[in-house]
């Protein structure tokens, strides 16, 4: 049998192998059952620390198998070399995903001194880790629902009602029917769970291709021209900090851009998207700031070309001074909007340092870091041409509030501007397209995602996931976007917190049901 071994300590091993290649990029195989090695293994335990132990060897081996790109980050961003680079993953997997941990110390303190009875305790088990997973902070904020987008599996619709979120507690809790499913697997009793949960998850697939089905027809839409201009990394920093390389960075957008209008020139283009700061100088929305020379090529290129153009660039803020990575709208006659987007949600130890101001040591420590200033957060839309659009820059896509509010403010659609080029080929876009995509699903809203070296691409708000770019390549191309002119909030929305209060009550009910007993004993 499969869980009956000989070290009991290769159940938290095979739950992390289960779990690791059950992510993005691969398909979502052991998700269903990817805990209950480590169940077995912690239900058999009668002390804290072995619980906490086999927890903490679970998340390293599932963080070395679904994160490894991190090894490559620290190589290209961090200039470590290879052994060092190895050497911070490893440090990495062991504290990234503290939910597990978590989630085992409160099951063993709630087993030990509620005398959670063994039904309840695998409950409070799957209950538990689904809300740590989605309380906890983390610097790459996953879950288990985005892997059955990434799969195109129909039940990810279901999304618009619970988020991707919910779907992944779903996903954890499939385990706990599974886990008794498997303990009674010689009995009748076990073959009956098995067809539940198997007669479950297919009507949930049904669910999800009904609500595809009968999502609203959009009355309009907009052609859009993507740009990919595959800058490399030397590039980008020097820009970033001030050295240089800004006319070589603008041709290359500049040219690629002026191929795609002339190639799609029988086609009306409505706007053309460049990635996260595409413009490599600072740009303000007062145009006695635009006198620098690359503020005006810039200005007079789209008045040439008579395109509307939204771009990521740099900005400065009037109150502090610092430089922010933001995101602007010019119009056909290069006039740069009177509102543009600031990135609020800032990556730790790429775009600041955390603790800087406390210990201004750490910036001589790392001075690879950027250093920008926070914006003011998904609080105002851009405009163009009557478009209502919201806007996000990168890292902001990964977390599902932040669309909300964007949908909330009655955004039409979303244009996200992204550079993933210190990561590789291989994990991490991929993962950051389906997350970043997911936002269109839970809102319902087309979203626009433009790249420096890929993944760039369209998903519509049917989760329909247009033509996808290559990587490390120059490229552009146009995309017919439809769209409803007055999207309605998705049930999602409105309902924001709906599964995480369902899960507390559970759990709360489920530790009162415990003093009960503890009580009558």
């Amino acid at each position: 049998m499969i869980f009956n071994v000989r070290t009991p300590w290769l159940l938290p091993v095979l739950s992390g192998f289960f779990i690791g290649t059950s992510y993005i990029p691969f398909p979502p195989w052991a998700s269903l059952f990817g805990f209950i090695p480590l169940w077995i293994f912690w239900v058999q335990q009668t002390r804290l620390k072995p619980v906490i132990l086999s927890a903490v060897l679970t998340t390293f081996v599932f963080t070395l198998i679904g994160f490894n790109w991190v090894t490559y980050l620290l190589h290209e961003f961090a200039h470590l070399p290879w052994l060092g680079a190895a050497g911070g993953m490893i440090l990495f997997a062991l504290i990234a995903h503290l939910f597990v941990p978590l989630a085992g110390l409160l099951w063993f303190l709630g087993r030990k001194y509620l005398l959670l009875q063994e039904r309840s305790s695998i409950f409070a088990m799957g209950l538990l880790t689904s809300l740590m997973l989605w309380l906890l902070p983390m610097l790459f904020k996953w879950n288990f629902g985005y892997s059955w987008y990434g799969s195109e599996v129909p039940l990810y619709h279901i999304a618009e009602y619970i988020g991707f979120s919910g779907l992944s507690m779903l996903t954890i809790l499939a385990n706990v029917p599974l886990y008794f499913a498997w303990q009674q697997r010689d009995s009748k009793r076990g073959k009956t769970l098995l067809t539940r949960v198997a007669i479950v998850f297919l009507l949930l697939n049904v669910w999800g291709l009904n609500t595809k089905a009968w999502l609203q027809v959009p009355e309009t839409s907009f052609n859009v021209l993507l740009v990919q201009a595959n800058i490399g990394n030397a590039q980008k920093v020097a820009a970033q900090f001030g050295r240089g390389g800004y006319v070589d960075i603008m041709d290359q957008y500049q040219r690629l851009t002026k191929a795609g209008l002339n190639e799609y020139k029988e086609q009306k283009v409505d706007f053309v998207v460049w990635s996260e700061t595409a413009f490599p100088s600072v740009l303000s929305t007062q145009s006695s700031k635009n006198n620098n020379y690359y503020a005006q090529k810039l200005i007079k290129w789209v008045q040439v070309n008579k395109t509307p153009l939204i771009t990521g660039s740099y900005a400065k803020q009037a109150e502090t001074g610092r430089v922010t990575n933001s995101l602007f709208v010019l119009d056909a006659e290069g006039e740069v909007q009177a509102n543009y987007y600031s990135k609020s949600t800032l990556l730790a130890f790429g775009e600041y340092i955390p603790g800087e101001e406390t210990f201004p040591v750490l910036r001589e420590l790392l001075p690879m870091v950027g250093d920008f200033g926070h914006g003011n957060g998904p609080n105002e839309l851009l405009h163009l041409n009557g478009y209502k659009i919201g806007a996000q820059i990168c890292y902001e896509s990964l977390f599902p509030e932040f669309s909300k509010s964007l949908a909330d403010l009655g955004a039409q659609f979303i244009v996200n501007v992204t550079n993933d080029s210190w990561y590789g080929t291989w994990q991490e876009p991929y993962q950051h397209k389906v997350m970043t995509l997911a936002r269109a699903v839970e809102t319902r809203r087309p979203l626009i995602r433009a790249t420096n070296t890929g993944i760039s691409t369209v998903v519509l708000a049917s989760g329909e996931v247009l033509a996808e770019s290559p990587m490390k390549k120059q490229w552009y191309g146009l995309y017919k976007v439809p769209y409803l002119q007055e999207p309605q909030p998705t049930f999602y929305q409105q309902n924001f917190y709906l599964m995480p209060i369902a899960l507390a009550t559970l759990l709360l009910l489920l530790f009162l049901m415990g003093i009960k007993n503890k009580r009558a004993e």
